[in-house]
């Protein structure tokens, strides 16, 4: 499998995901514009003292201070504006019916992915039955047929250009869930539970931090995106079936 393309420090990180163009475009978009305003700003002033010194008119005022103001205002409203459709895109509007769920538990320190097997359905979980010494980290109740070929991994693994429907849980404290090239972050709170979808488009190993300060061991929170071509992740996900199968058949 190829690696991602790499990145110089002076660029983003790499746009891997659908929505990542529209992200980088207004981000770049709201740079170049603070630039701008830098070099009118001080353009302003400069005429201002100027005009003032000479011909202290009070129309001046109109145009030095108070069209200005209300470009300004105007600008900041349509980047704001912009800002919202982006953000309720990827929080407010939920994925497509046909998305792939995946489950994410944050626990000090170290994530786990779940996927819900063959039957398209993720088992009960309770938080006493949570025994990783026991290959039972989420605490999967084993009374319920739904969770019995539920799929638990240390490693997030998704097929390019398929959606994706993230469930985010927290068993302990507060942790953040990042990839910088799926442009995407949502933190994971204990007692809630939080959605966030992004379709990968590029194949290739992508790391998954913790942006929230989760305890001591918070530097060591990492985990690993793996983004297949789709026959190859068909064939990774029927071998997890298969272990998974064959775990549960063992006394």
């Amino acid at each position: 499998m190829e690696a991602p393309p790499t990145h110089g420090f002076w660029n983003l990180p790499v746009d891997a995901a659908a929505h990542g163009h529209a992200l980088d475009t207004h981000l770049l978009l709201n740079l170049w514009i603070a630039l701008a305003l830098l070099a009118l700003a001080h353009l302003i002033l400069l005429l201002g003292i100027a005009i003032r010194k000479r011909t202290p008119r009070p129309y001046h005022q109109l145009f030095i201070e108070y069209l200005p103001l209300a470009a300004l205002t105007l600008l900041f409203a349509f980047l704001a504006l912009r800002a919202q459709q982006l953000w309720a895109a990827q929080r407010y509007t939920g994925a497509d019916l046909s998305a792939m769920q995946v489950e994410v538990t944050g626990q000090q320190f170290v994530w786990y992915f779940r996927y819900p097997g063959p039957d398209a359905a993720f088992g009960r979980t309770n938080l006493s039955l949570v025994a990783p010494a026991e290959v039972n980290p989420l605490g999967i109740d084993p009374t319920d047929t739904y969770g019995r070929d539920d799929i638990v991994t240390s490693q997030l693994v998704l097929p390019a250009n398929r959606e994706v429907d993230l469930t985010l849980r927290a068993q302990d404290v507060i942790h953040g869930f990042a990839i910088p090239e799926m442009r995407i972050k949502q933190n994971a709170i204990p007692g809630q539970t939080t959605h966030i979808h992004f379709t990968p488009e590029i194949p290739g190993d992508y790391a998954i931090l913790c942006t929230q300060v989760c305890g001591m061991g918070h530097y060591r929170m990492l985990a690993t995106l793996r983004v297949l071509p789709p026959a190859v992740f068909n064939t990774w996900l029927h071998t997890q079936e298969a272990l998974q199968a064959k775990d549960k058949a063992q006394p």
